[in-house]
Formats: structure tokens, sequence, C-alpha cells
């Protein structure tokens, strides 16, 4: 476990944290929340040590391991398996353990061919995969993923959820899709306003209780302004006359000591809705016996039929490499097919959103020149209003797009689609780049859509809420399913899955070679009976000890709530009572959290006793 005592963070006059305070308990998984550039990557910095903080401290046992996974990348090795193996340093000889790192790298899309060739010959999204490879065979105390989702399709995504629901150890994870984070994750904490606050459960929760605590404020606020004005009013009315000097004089005073309560700056939203043009016929689309491959002998997709309606939400699945990109090219007209063809209605007008488009904006014309040249007959106020519900208010619009960075030129080329009058989207992989709250306004935008949606995605959640049929790249093949995705799962499923998620060993944190006699796997099953009866207990006490302290930090939350209604009210018994109550919890917690060292210490010691004697029983 780790304890975060005052972190404090400041770049210039950005403040990203004040003064905050957090832990991370045994095993505890928390999905890591907060709005593009509110410090979520920073503070996985601090931890780690390769970024300095203002002030605070960060506490952890002795021989605490963490591995970060981040997108700088770094390679040493020759070949790919031999790069991922090196992850494995002291936890074995590498050869032994080699079969669990060839399990992970199959789970995250890697070919037996990949794992031959140089890292420096992979595509920039491997490159990423052969990071993440590294920091989970390495099975550190602490695993910090920043976006582990990027680069990944929809089966990678799903081993890796598997996986990581098993992780032994602690884990922080920031992702964009609150899905994949929901499903892994034990608790949830968000960088909010300068501060943490963490709960148990998934991000929904988290962010309705944060919602109840600015309405708390708000109405304490707006409570206090009151009760201020009034104690003014009786100042001014009474101030001349002698016989009301001492109730003037206690007033003033009162003001004096009273606090004042800021007003909470609103925080920028994506908002925004596709501009819709109607249609009355019957498909907008039609695609018949579609074939297409950058090498003829070797096609990507052979044979594919399918006519699109007015109403349809078709998600394309699948695999990176295999083709799904190059689809929605030709189903663009940006490609010719092989065989077949795709024949559009005349009524027909699509707006794409293409992976390269980010490319192909022009680095030297601003944000709303940009949406202007999009459209020439759009107006300046009308770029403007699309600039503002893409965040970019103000003289933020007048920014060119050399110095944006990836998410801000994501947001860019969705403007472009908001002036674009369209019956058809088509949408490939649009919530890269964006954050969570993001990434819902666009679901929820396309939701509302009532022409077609044709979209790209690994988010199984957006599959889920959007799609009603599906183009599947699974096997070598490309199929039409007539279903949801609930309804594919049911009664197709992955073909490429099944094989990989055998061979897929849990994460253990122990090293060592797996001997197949019986003499081995005796000493093993005794060895492993005795490590249960010492270290249950221990796990048991730490639980128990965890519990109290998440009772008491809820407990003091509410205190602080109920704190705050009393200094409105200017209730000072109240007052007094709570501020004991609070500092008497404080101690207690104080004290737990040194018992909680003291036993999680124990337990890291016992459980390093027992892989050496693990790895003396398998030689």
């Amino acid at each position: 476990m780790i304890k975060v005592n005052g972190l404090t963070k400041s770049y210039g006059e950005q403040t990203l944290f004040d003064d905050v305070s957090f832990s991370l308990g045994s095993r505890e998984r928390v999905g890591l929340v907060g709005r593009n550039g509110h410090g979520k990557t920073t503070l996985f910095r601090i931890i780690t040590g390769e970024e300095e903080c203002d002030a605070g401290e960060i506490i952890r046992p002795r021989h605490y391991t963490t591995a970060y996974l981040k997108q700088h990348l770094s390679f040493t090795f020759d070949t790919v398996l031999d790069e991922a193996v090196s992850a494995l340093g002291h936890h074995s000889d590498g050869a032994d353990m080699s079969y669990k790192v060839k399990a992970i790298l199959a789970g995250l899309g890697f070919s037996e061919e990949q794992l031959d060739m140089s890292p420096l010959a992979l595509s920039g999204g491997f490159q990423v995969r052969l990071n993440l490879a590294k920091a989970l065979a390495s099975e550190p105390n602490l695993l910090l993923l920043d976006e582990p989702t990027n680069y990944l399709d929809i089966l990678s995504m799903r081993w890796l959820k598997g996986f990581l629901k098993r992780w032994p150890g602690e884990m922080m994870m920031i992702t964009h899709d609150k899905d994949f984070m929901d499903s892994v994750s034990t608790h949830t904490m968000a960088i909010h306003r300068r501060g943490i606050k963490k709960l148990p459960g998934g991000a929904d929760k988290l962010y309705a209780r944060i919602a109840e605590d600015e309405e708390i404020h708000e109405k304490t606020r707006v409570n206090m302004e009151k009760k201020r004005a009034e104690t003014e009013q009786f100042i001014n009315r009474f101030r001349a006359k002698a016989s009301k000097a001492a109730a003037v004089q206690s007033r003033v005073k009162l003001l004096e000591k009273q606090e004042r309560l800021e007003g909470l700056d609103r925080i920028k939203e994506l908002d925004f809705s596709f501009n819709e043009a109607g249609f009355n016929g019957k498909f907008l689309m039609d695609v018949k016996e579609l074939s297409f491959g950058y090498d003829p002998q070797t096609p990507l997709i052979r044979n594919l039929s399918l006519s699109v309606g007015p109403k349809d939400r078709i998600a394309v699945i699948g695999r990176n490499g295999k083709g799904k990109s190059t689809l929605m090219n030709l189903f663009a007209g940006e490609l010719v097919p092989l065989n077949g063809g795709v024949r559009r209605h005349d009524a027909l007008k699509q707006a794409y959103f293409g992976q390269t488009n980010i490319d192909r904006l022009l680095p030297d014309m601003t944000v709303e020149e940009t949406l202007i040249e999009a459209h020439p007959d759009n107006s300046r106020a009308v770029a403007r209003r699309i600039c503002g519900a893409m965040m970019f208010e103000g003289d933020m619009a007048l920014k060119k797009v050399s110095v944006l960075s990836g998410g801000e030129k994501s947001r860019v080329l969705l403007g472009k689609l908001l002036v674009a009058t369209a019956n058809m989207l088509l949408l490939d992989e649009p919530t890269n780049h964006l954050d969570m709250h993001s990434v819902d306004a666009l679901v929820e935008a396309v939701l509302a859509f009532s022409g077609a949606v044709i979209m790209v995605t690994h988010s199984e959640m957006i599959v889920h809420r959007l799609a009603t049929r599906l183009i599947v790249f699974d096997d070598g093949e490309v199929t039409l399913f007539e279903g949801t995705y609930q309804d594919f799962l049911d009664r197709v499923g992955w073909k490429e899955e099944a094989a990989v998620r055998a061979e897929t060993p849990a994460p253990s944190g122990n090293a060592g070679k797996w001997r197949g006699n019986r003499e081995s796997r005796k000493l093993r099953n005794e060895l492993s009976s005795e490590r249960s009866r010492v270290l249950s207990p221990l796990k048991k006490r730490m639980e128990e000890i965890e519990a109290a302290i998440m009772s008491g930090e809820g407990a003091i939350e509410k205190d602080n709530e109920a704190l705050a209604l009393a200094s409105a009210a200017s209730d000072s018994p109240r007052i007094t009572e709570l501020a004991r109550t609070c500092h008497s919890r404080k101690q207690e917690i104080e004290t737990l959290f040194n018992e909680l060292q003291k036993v999680s210490t124990e337990h890291d010691a016992k459980v390093k006793e027992f892989d050496e004697r693990l790895k003396k029983v398998q030689g």
C-alpha cells in the first residue's frame, strides 16, 4: 500500500493539486479520472519519482516495486520476445518464464511471427502494446497504467480486462473507457478542482457524490451570503445609534471572523449535436460482393454485401490490422474495390471521421479558419458557435492547428463533422484522445442522430449501447451479423479469443518453472497449504484495517459536511463538537495506518519467503 500526504503541485499559475492526501490499500485497483489537463499523468510521474512535487510526501513499504506504463518508448533487445522477457528481471532467469510472456503477448494481439521481429520494426501501436506486456510481466506491487487501452483492439481489451481482474497487487489506471475501468477497478478516484476524492465503486457513483457535495457547497454558500447580507444591513442601519453600538460592534467582529465560501467555477463540457439532413429513400448505400486487398493475392475483405438503411447503427469490430479502417475508406469512396462495388444514393450526404484525417488538418490554419474552410457557406458566427461546443472558447479558437494536442485536433475534426450536413456518419475510432466526459457526450450525440451511423470502435460499452448490426473481422473472415453485440457474444462469440484465453496464466507474482512430476506437485501443494495458513490471517487483518480506515474517512467526510452547515448557521457548540470528533477520528485513522503498514510489511516478507521456497521446490 502507499499513503500520500499533503501533495501540492503547480505549473506557473496553474495549480493541479493543493494539499491533497489519499491512500492506496492492499490489492486495491483504482480507476483515476479527471478532465484532460487536470494532472492525472502528473500524479503518476510523482508517484514513480519521475517528477518532483512542490510539497507533500509519499509513504510506501520497503522493497515496494512499481511498474509504469507510459507512452514513451525505449527498447534494448533485438527481438520482441527478448524485450518482453527482460521485464522479468530478478523474478526469474527469463527462459523458464518465457511461456508466461508469450501468453501475455498473444493476449495483446502479437502473432508468433512478430515475436522474432525487432521492436523497432513494429508499428507505433504495437510498440505501445509491447510496453504494456513488459509492465504486466514484471508483476510489481503497484501497477500504474496510463491509457492502457490506447491502440488495443476489442479482443485485446477483452483479454486485458480478464487479466487485470485477477491482478493480485495494487493498481491505478487512467483510461477514457469508463466501462473498461469500472469492470476491473475496486475504487474510483477523481482529480477535481485541485483536490482528490476516492470512493469504492465505479465512476458514476463517484461523480454523483461530487455533484451532491457541490450542491451542498452552493446551498451553504448562498445561506452564508444571505446571513452576511443581513448582518451588514443591520450594521449599516444602526451604526450611528449609540444605543446599538455594542450590538453593532459584536456583528462587525462576527463578520471579520466569518469564513466566506467561494462560488464554484463552471467546468467546460463537450456539448454538441450533428447537423442532420433528411432522407426519404429505402437505402443510403448498397454494398455488393465487395473485395479489396493492397496485395490482390491476399485480400483483406472478401465478398462483403450489405445495405445501409437510414436508421442503421452498425459497429465495425475486430483486431487491428485486419482491414476495418480500409473498409471505412471504401465506404467513404477514398479507395477503389478490387471486385464488387459500393452504390450510393443520390441523396446520400456523408460525414467521415477517419483515423488519418488528423494529418490532413492544415497546421497554419486556426481552429476557427479550419471550420469555416470546411464549409465556406457557414459564417464566422456559426464557426465560433461550433468552436465553443468543442471547448475552443474565446481566444482558444484562434490557436493554430500546429500547436494543438492530439485530443484537441480530434475535437477540431469532430467540429468539422458538426458543420457538415449529413444523413450518414462514418466514424473510425472517434473517441481516441477524448476524456471520459467527452466520450459520453459523443455517444449521446450519436444516439440522438436520426441518420445512419457506421462506427469502428474497440469500446464494448459503445458497441453495446449503439449497435444493432455488426461487421465482424474475426479468424481471417469479414462477416455481417444481424443483431446486437450481446446477441453476437451469446450466439457466435469470438473465434480468436478461446485459444488465447486457454493459454493465459493468472498473474501470480511467483517466479519459477512448473514441473509436471508428482513429487513436485505434492511439494507445491503442501507449500501452498502452508502459505495459505500463514498469509490468510494477515490478509484478513489488513482487510479489517482497510475497512476501518474507509469507514473512518467516510465518517470524516460527513462530519466535514455537517461542519460546513454548522458554520453557516453560526452554531458554535456544534462546531466545537464536530471539530473534536474530526480530530479524534483522524488520530484513529493514523493509528490504523501505522498498524496497516506493520502488518503489510510482515505480509510482504512472508510472501517473499514463500516465493524463495517455491523457487527451490521448482528447481
